[in-house]
């Protein structure tokens, strides 16, 4: 209480805490009253209004200044990991041209025949599907290109991801092709793929002549050694018996078992290509042997 008196004995300070009170419950009532407002309401508001103009704006350039440091230091990140991307290739690239070199350098002094160098020298043409036959037993697909383009009967089609089929029928402007998912080794019209391990030093083959509906994998049989295969394995074709080229991607291996015998094994290949989102295909040109 005596605090209260003391402060109600400064006549200035009580006089300014009064002209405030009165001050607030005016424009307390002004603005509960009307709409509408005085040159001195209006004074207030624009000069609080400008204050926090003058403090919120420099806080709204720190904050943007801290997200910039932030997205500077991810694409800081990103252009290292590109840096070591291209240094990889530069080095991969340097020993693929030294490999290139040293195998056409084998070559010359082998006297190697034309026929022999361009064995692999294969020709991709673009191709769209233009329908798609889905009867279970004979699943086919017809391209927009044909004999008018020198396609033929048993050339290989693929996808940019891997293997999808093999030319069954030629007109003069579109190619049916016969899908890989249609293989059944109790067919005798059924072509199997030979196949190998793609990066392996010690060479594996083996065959793929099934596909499992239920499961959508192919099925690889007559594998001698299982210590030479393994889970991820990238499986291609090996271009024996000439029917499929080489190289060819099949797709990558999920699992091995003992054969049916017990005498080899076989291998579950999940393919690498959809067989039901068609896009761009290709037919694959293999060069032909030289007649003599």
């Amino acid at each position: 209480m005596l605090k209260l008196f003391k402060l109600l004995g400064n006549k200035r300070l009580f006089i300014l805490l009064m002209g405030l009170i009165l001050f607030i419950a005016v424009m307390g009532f002004t603005l509960g009253s009307r709409t509408k407002l005085s040159w001195p309401e209006k004074f207030v508001k624009d000069t609080v209004g400008f204050v926090q103009y003058v403090f919120y704006k420099p806080a709204g350039y720190v904050a943007g200044l801290f997200e910039d440091i932030s997205e500077l230091h991810a694409l800081q990140e990103e252009n290292e990991q590109l840096k070591i991307a291209l240094s990889h290739y530069t080095r991969d690239k340097a020993y693929y041209n030294w490999i290139e070199q040293e195998n056409e350098r084998l070559k010359n002094d082998l006297k190697f025949t034309n026929a022999q160098k361009e064995m692999y020298d294969y020709t991709w043409k673009i191709a769209h599907v233009i329908s798609v036959n889905d009867d279970p037993v004979n699943r086919t697909i017809v391209l927009n290109i044909g004999g008018r383009e020198g396609v033929k009967e048993g050339m290989a089609v693929s996808s940019a991801e891997g293997l999808v089929g093999i030319v069954s029928h030629v007109s003069n402007f579109t190619a049916t092709v016969k899908l890989v998912t249609t293989m059944d080794a109790r067919d005798p019209n059924s072509n199997g793929i030979a196949v190998t391990a793609q990066g392996k030093e010690n060479q594996i083959f083996g065959v793929i002549e099934s596909f499992d509906k239920t499961s959508g994998n192919f099925l690889m049989s007559r594998i001698d050694d299982k210590k030479t295969l393994a889970e991820g394995d990238l499986i291609v074709s090996s271009g024996i018996g000439g029917v499929f080229p080489r190289g060819m991607i099949i797709g990558k291996v999920t699992d091995i078992q003992v054969g049916e015998f017990g005498l080899t094994y076989t291998a579950t290949v999940k393919p690498a290509a959809s067989f039901t989102d068609w896009k761009e295909l290709f037919v694959v040109f293999a060069p032909e042997a030289e007649k003599e």
